[in-house]
């Protein structure tokens, strides 16, 4: 029996992980703290592992893992820039992720939180239930007609793409490998960046978070923007470097933005705070915009995607046990 030590986890993903091993050969260890290098030994004798976005994979957690016996550190997301690939490697540890799962739900997400900001639907949901039915302040504008600007046309941004044109917005996309017969058969067009961030009125972000792309959303390109734009990131927090977003909202250049990841979500998203004191000052800052809606990395949270993840964890942890190949395109060491 193959022993799986599960990290940070939830509720939601112990009811699908125990759903897709049901027949017994997976030995579970569910552990609701995060993988850091002090909390490695909790996984002693676990042939495998299970990390999430904000564990610490780090080479000196690597290193603790592969010493007490740890052959696998299966991902149960996409992004892996929480893990020291090269340390991995050097140390024989195989690394997966889950390199598909419903690109529905982050797409969606990203949609819903350009309509709840737009329309004001969260600020007018508290009014009402405080009895307050007033309509000041609460003027959005028509999606129709405007341009949104698409960064990143994998499957989660040309779904996104195809949810804003259906609403009857101009889309331009940008992407540094163009997927020119998608482009021909929707009609939403390709351009550079510097005229995306030009012409776009909503720009919304589906790229990883790659050396290139870290702080894609800066000083530099948020003067480039039209004033009044709303931007929406549903993919990973360091594409925005906080300090000059909180800028571009004092001075309006930004009219809204809705986050659903943060730079430095580490120890704060997924964890119930209530009753502390934040002690984020930028992420506090973003909390105090009336302009401003964050959600906590909650954009792959439906039940598709969630059973797809589980799916694919437990094939790998499968495929470690019984010595055959691992889901394809999963394997990043």
């Amino acid at each position: 029996m193959l022993k799986v030590a599960v990290y940070d986890t939830k509720p939601y993903d112990r009811e699908q992980l125990l759903l897709a091993g049901t027949d017994g050969r997976i030995e579970w260890h569910f552990l609701d703290f995060r993988l850091t290098p002090d909390t490695a030994l909790a996984a002693r004798d676990a042939q495998a592992i299970c990390a999430f976005v904000n564990d610490q994979l780090d080479r000196t957690c690597l290193q603790a893992l592969a010493a007490q016996g740890t052959k696998l550190v299966a991902l149960r997301c996409t992004g892996s820039n929480n893990v020291d690939l090269a340390a991995a490697k050097e140390l024989g540890l195989t690394v997966t992720r889950v390199p598909v799962y419903s690109p529905y739900a982050v797409a969606e997400h990203a949609v819903a939180l350009l309509l709840t900001l737009n329309r004001k639907i969260h600020r007018a949901v508290n009014r009402v239930r405080e009895l307050n039915f007033s309509l000041n302040g609460l003027v959005g504008f028509d999606l129709h007609g405007k341009t949104a600007g698409i960064v990143g046309t994998g499957k989660i941004g040309r779904i996104a793409a195809q949810i804003l044109h259906g609403f009857g917005m101009k889309v331009l996309a940008y992407d540094p490998f163009p997927n020119l017969d998608w482009s021909q058969k929707t009609g939403i067009e390709y351009v550079d960046l510097e005229t995306l961030w030009r012409q776009s009125d909503v720009i919304s972000l589906h790229v990883p978070l790659l050396p290139d792309t870290r702080h894609l959303i800066r000083r530099e390109s948020l003067e480039l923007m039209r004033q009044g734009v709303v931007l929406i990131n549903v993919s990973r927090g360091a594409l925005i470097d906080t300090t000059a977003l909180i800028q571009a909202l004092k001075t309006g250049r930004l009219s809204g933005v809705a986050l659903d990841v943060y730079e430095e979500e580490e120890g704060i998203f997924f964890e119930d705070l209530s009753g502390q004191v934040l002690q984020d000052d930028e992420l506090a800052r973003l909390l105090t915009f009336p302009n401003v809606l964050i959600t906590s990395h909650q954009a792959f949270l439906t039940r598709e995607a969630l059973a797809d993840i589980a799916r694919t964890t437990v094939a790998n942890l499968r495929a470690l046990a019984e010595g055959t190949p691992f889901v394809a395109g999963s394997v990043l060491t």
